[in-house]
Order: structure tokens, then sequence, then C-alpha cells
């Protein structure tokens, strides 16, 4: 009997850097992608794509007939981030870049990678900065990313104030929204909070052609009105007759902590401080525990 054979490896450089060769190459190519929404052409192979990944193998699973195969149009990946969807295919490394990384992530969720994701998740963690921590958040909300998650909102409970005038804060869905106003480490105030609430509201009534009040309604029953002295609840009142974005009830059971010097008396207005709350004069009436 033949003793066992042994597996032995040559180097692995080589054969990755001539896989890489093949990305994109239409020498040899037997399928093409329409990409994003500049309608990209992109080549690739077949058999490298379907024996790589599950869902490229259901895509592409009927054999292609005779004649040149019409393309498969994908216009929902970027065009940079399908690129390195194949680069990981075809050579199981790819190069990651801060300002594509989440649209990388997003694909290798969609496309069920699991190694992809795991490895722009490390990468994002690297390079999470406030320009792009809301829009982690966000991609980590819709995706269900815990860890992604709760290391976004521990970025943005330690940089609150920068991270709520970013883009990215403007754009985020009232899901994500809600996870931060319900957070006690928030270093802000709560009237920085209430106007980064209604700069939000804005943003998205002019996006969703909705009035301010209903795009708010999810999110401004997390804003704890108690913790602001009457002369900032005053103003508050003016401005939302002018701008309705909070219910009239919600800023009554806050006039109410006030009036009874008590935050227990009014059930369901948090008087609650967060870690950047200032404090006022009337707070020592409050509940003010933090966690």
């Amino acid at each position: 009997m033949d003793p066992p054979g042994l597996v032995v490896h040559g180097k692995a450089e080589p054969f990755s850097a001539a896989l890489r060769s093949l990305v994109n190459n239409p020498q040899y190519s037997d399928v093409r992608f329409v990409v994003g929404q500049e309608q990209q052409e992109i080549f690739a192979h077949r058999c490298l794509l379907a024996c790589r990944c599950n869902f490229f193998q259901r895509l592409l699973g009927t054999e292609p007939g005779p004649g040149v195969p019409s393309p498969v149009v994908l216009s929902t990946v970027p065009t940079e981030a399908f690129l390195a969807v194949l680069e990981f295919l075809y050579t199981n490394s790819v190069k990651l870049h801060r300002h594509s990384v989440l649209e990388v992530l997003t694909a290798a969720v969609e496309y069920g990678l699991e190694e992809l994701r795991e490895l722009c998740l490390q990468f994002v963690v690297k390079v999470l900065d406030v320009e792009l921590v809301c829009e982690a958040l966000q991609v980590a909300v819709t995706f269900g990313l815990g860890p992604l998650q709760e290391h976004c909102v521990a970025f943005i409970e330690a940089h609150s104030q920068e991270a709520l005038r970013t883009r990215g804060f403007l754009e985020l869905s009232a899901a994500a929204l809600l996870l931060l106003l319900r957070s006690d480490k928030l270093c802000v105030d709560e009237a920085e909070l209430v106007r980064a609430a209604r700069s939000w509201a804005r943003v998205g009534a002019a996006v969703l052609e909705r009035p301010v009040a209903e795009v708010a309604a999810p999110v401004v029953k997390e804003l704890r009105l108690a913790l602001l002295a009457p002369v900032e609840l005053s103003v508050l009142e003016e401005q939302n007759r002018q701008e309705p974005l909070i219910p009239v009830e919600q800023i009554v059971e806050a006039w109410k902590c006030h009036a009874l010097r008590r935050g227990d008396e009014a059930r369901g207005t948090p008087c609650r401080r967060r870690k950047g709350t200032l404090p006022r004069e009337h707070h020592r009436f409050l509940d003010l525990g933090f966690k």
C-alpha cells in the first residue's frame, strides 16, 4: 500500500497575483455585469463566482445560451464596491478604503460573504471617526450588526457635539436616531439635542415631502424636556407654535415637572440627566440619577 500523500503548497503571492489579473478582464470571461447607477460594464468568470459565493451560484445558475449572453444588471451596488467584492472572490484578499468600506460591507452582507463582512467590520472599527460614525451606525442598524452598532453608539457618546453636526447624523433613520436619544451617556446638553432633532426632522421632511412633526414623531418622545430651564421651555414653546415639532402634551408634562418640583410626578417624562447635561437651578428638584 502506498503511503498517504502529502499536500505541499507553492507560493501564494504569484497565484493570488495571477487571479487578480483576471478581475474585470474580458479575456476568457463568460459573464458580464452592468453595475451601479453609472451602468459600468464589468467582466467576470462564471465558474469562479459560483464556486466562491452562493449568491452568484444562484444568480448564474442557468447556463448561458448560444451567442453573446445578456449582461446581469446589478444597479444598486456601486462599481468600486462590486470590484472589491470580485477582488475578494478571486484572491481571498481585498484592499479597503475608508470612503467606500461601508458600501463593500453592505455588498458583503447582501451577498452572504461572511468572511468579507468580518474584514470590513474590523476595518471600519479601525478607521472610525466623526465623519464616518453616523453612516456606519446606519449600516449597522439596517443590517442588524450588533457589535458595530454598539461601537458606533459608544463613539458618538464620546464625541456627541461633533457627530451631531455631520451630514451622516441628518441622514440617520428614525430607528438609528432613537438609539442615540435613549442613551444617558451622550456628552451633549438637552437644548442642543432638541436643535439637532429639529434639523434632522427638517431634512427628513424635505426628502419625504411630509410635515416636520410627522417625521419627528417617532423620536421626539425621547427628548428630556424637563431638563430645560423654564425660559428655555418658553422659547421652545414659541418655536413649536411656528414650526410644530414636539407634541403639546409632551411640553405640558415638562411644565408639570417644574410646577410640582418633582420629576416622578409626571409619568413618562424623562428627567434623568445625560452625561453632557449642563446644570440648571431646578435640577435639584428632579430625579437626576445617572447610570
